[in-house]
């Protein structure tokens, strides 16, 4: 009997409840795995009907078509001769479950439901699934199976492969970040295969968590690591970034890319099994007598190995270098655009482009899909391709400039009013020019005048700005026209501008509110910030700097030095001698600890540390209600504002937060260091 086995891990861009799509891609993905010589072959999470279906699992359907897709995948003369480990949910005792279903040659080997949910952050699994314990039972299969495999029961729980020449045992996600991952006791009963199928998304600098999870997993008992993720957009605020790898003894020895556009990647790696049992002979097998959990073995007449094996070559050890927050920005946000506009059936994107740092990072996101779009063609990537040419209504076109493609798919608008500089007109103007963007200028003060007429002549009165006399009532309402006129106008050309160069279809409008004006509300309800999608909402202003200063360099956009020059403003109050007379660090009351480095004392840095904390938390209470219409953004960071789906609090306070902020007060005033940092951290 041989010793070394080929595995096959991927990635694959699922979209939920696309099953024809969803099939076609496991599908191509398990011919690849055979093609490069595998015996086993893994796939992401809950790959058959999606991972991102959320309450659509409440319905009976959503598990009926997860069952005919398994059926056609059994039939498949693709699935012969080779372990299929793939992704679904299964009803068990009127229970969902979030299962792998383990199948060889029209016989399904085991059900395997998961043991660990994940519900933090962006994950919900305990609303439509429960965990299962430590056991193994009968599952009865529908009859559509049964008549296919010929088999009424199958094993369902937790329970390992014993194949002829050595044993495989599964995780499933979150259960690899756990405390108590089950690899640890499978390993300790001479599990020498673990494999991990995933749906973990992006969010940056994340990335090397994952692999020193999986490098961890075989570096304290040995063993081969198999790791399969989801990537691309499979419907909501999430991209899921692939990654997939293979490990062995603690060494990564193949890798996925984290992005890219291909919708299947196949990553497989041939290793010997005896190197798993010398690394446990001689490292591990004084603890191997520790009392651990003995795993239920299914026997199964098969071998991932062959006797012919002496001179197959083995996969050697990898360096994984990761990518800078700067580069991930660029990447992941672009692959989510693409994503999301092949697959929502519009024509491109529009974007309110004011020539500051937010619109122009957004605008740097699309250039580098376009940049992405354009070498996944280049490589002979026949999807991209197809769907490129769909989009453009061409179905002779090839993109190959991506200032061309983005010229296609991409109109940017300056929306000047009176109070706008010709200093951010011409920074938008360049950086249009720069990146090729279909760019349009239009003046909103006819259309702002016309509202305020309406007003006057219903009210008898017409409001001012404060450096008129006006109110700050009368101040901030005057503010807010000119933006909501701003959302509406660029809504109607989203829909009508390419009707009137007689193209079809229509514009997805990008919005630009990075995560920080979403936590402190400084932006106007259904303004801009209202759009169909954001690709920046998940990010901070300090990283978002950091990456148009990437983008100068990296795509030679020279027009971002001057918008990273100057002062970011919203240019919503009248003009001083032509000057912006408005910024919004000043409105915001944003500051760094750099304001505080020449206090005389600590109570005097207290004292303006406590004025902080309590202003962000009433600008938060008294904005809270903007974020329940909030734009769709993309997820970036460990924290999201989206109200109801990451930050699940209240949207009507008590802003004044009188006992929380007199806590505040009186810490401060008895000038205590130690208490007063305890109070605020």
């Amino acid at each position: 009997m041989g010793r070394k086995v080929t595995l096959a891990t991927c990635s694959l861009n699922q979209w939920a409840l696309d099953f024809d799509g969803n099939l076609r891609r496991i599908l191509n993905s398990i011919e690849i795995a055979k093609a490069n010589g595998a015996k086993y072959r893994l796939g992401p999470e809950l790959e058959i009907c999606g991972y991102g279906c959320a309450d659509h699992f409440y319905e009976s359907d959503t598990l009926l078509h997860c069952f005919q897709v398994l059926k056609e995948l059994l039939e498949s003369p693709l699935t012969q001769d080779i372990i299929c480990d793939v992704g679904m949910p299964v009803m068990h005792h009127n229970v969902r479950y979030n299962c792998r279903v383990l199948f060889l040659n029209k016989k399904i080997l085991l059900i395997r439901p998961k043991m660990l949910l994940a519900n933090h952050g962006n994950n919900r699994e305990f609303r439509w699934f429960s965990p299962w314990s430590q056991h193994v039972e009968e599952y009865f299969l529908p009859r559509m199976i049964q008549d296919v495999t010929g088999q009424v029961t199958v094993p369902f729980g937790d329970a390992v492969l014993s194949t002829k020449d050595t044993c495989i045992g599964s995780e499933i996600c979150a259960e690899l970040w756990n405390p108590r991952s089950p690899h640890v006791d499978m390993g300790l009963d001479g599990v020498e295969i673990f494999t991990n199928s995933s749906a973990s998304y992006h969010e940056l600098r994340k990335a090397d968590h994952r692999v020193n999870l999986v490098k961890s997993a075989t570096t304290k008992s040995g063993g081969i690591y198999l790791f399969a993720n989801q990537k691309g957009c499979d419907g909501d605020r999430l991209y899921y970034d692939g990654c997939s790898m293979i490990a062995i003894n603690g060494d990564i020895v193949a890798q996925g890319v984290q992005f890219s556009l291909d919708d299947v990647e196949v990553v497989t790696a041939t290793l010997d099994l005896e190197d798993v049992r010398s690394y446990r002979g001689e490292r591990c097998h004084p603890h191997m007598e520790y009392e651990h959990k003995p795993y239920h073995r299914i026997k199964v007449d098969f071998s991932l190995s062959d006797c012919k094996d002496i001179f197959l070559p083995t996969h050697q050890p990898v360096d994984w270098v990761f990518h800078s927050p700067e580069e991930e920005i660029s990447l992941g946000p672009a692959c989510w655009l693409w994503d999301y506009l092949r697959r929502s059936g519009q024509a491109g994107f529009l974007l309110p482009l004011s020539g500051g740092v937010d619109s122009s990072s957004s605008a740097c996101i699309v250039y580098s899909m376009c940049v992405l779009v354009c070498q996944a063609v280049k490589d002979g990537n026949v999807q991209v391709l197809e769907d490129v040419r769909r989009l453009v209504s061409d179905s002779s076109y090839r993109p190959e400039d991506p200032r061309e493609l983005c010229g296609r798919l991409f109109t940017t608008c300056y929306m000047a009013s009176e109070n706008s500089s010709e200093d951010t007109r011409n920074r938008a103007k360049e950086l249009a020019a720069q990146i090729g963007s279909n760019h349009l200028n239009i003046n909103i003060d006819m259309a702002v005048k016309g509202i305020l007429g309406i007003f006057s002549v219903v009210m008898g009165k017409l409001p001012n700005f404060r450096v008129n006399g006006g109110s700050n009532r009368e101040n901030l309402a005057l503010q807010n026209v000119q933006a909501r006129v701003r959302m509406i106008l660029a809504y109607l050309f989203a829909q009508l501008c390419l009707w009137a160069q007689g193209k079809p279809g229509g514009l997805l409008v990008l919005g630009s509110a990075n995560v920080d004006e979403s936590l402190t509300g400084y932006f106007t309800k259904y303004d801009c910030s209202s759009a169909d999608i954001n690709p920046i909402g998940g990010v901070s202003k300090m990283d978002l700097k950091r990456f148009l200063q990437y983008c100068t360099d990296h795509f030679q956009l020279t027009a971002l030095k001057s918008i990273l020059a100057a002062p970011p403003t919203a240019e919503l109050e009248p003009l001083t001698e032509g000057q912006v007379s408005q910024t919004d660090e000043v409105m915001m009351g944003s500051g760094t600890c750099n304001q505080y480095q020449h206090a005389s004392n600590f109570l005097s840095l207290a004292v303006q540390v406590a004025a902080k904390v309590k202003h962000f938390f009433r600008m938060y209470s008294v904005n809270r209600h903007k974020m329940t219409t909030v734009t769709p953004s993309y997820h970036a960071e460990s924290y999201g504002p989206d109200d109801n789906r990451f930050d699940l609090r209240p949207f009507l306070y008590n802003t004044r937060w009188s006992w929380q902020f007199g806590c505040i007060d009186q810490e401060v005033g008895h000038g205590s260091a130690d208490a007063f940092c305890i109070s605020i951290i």
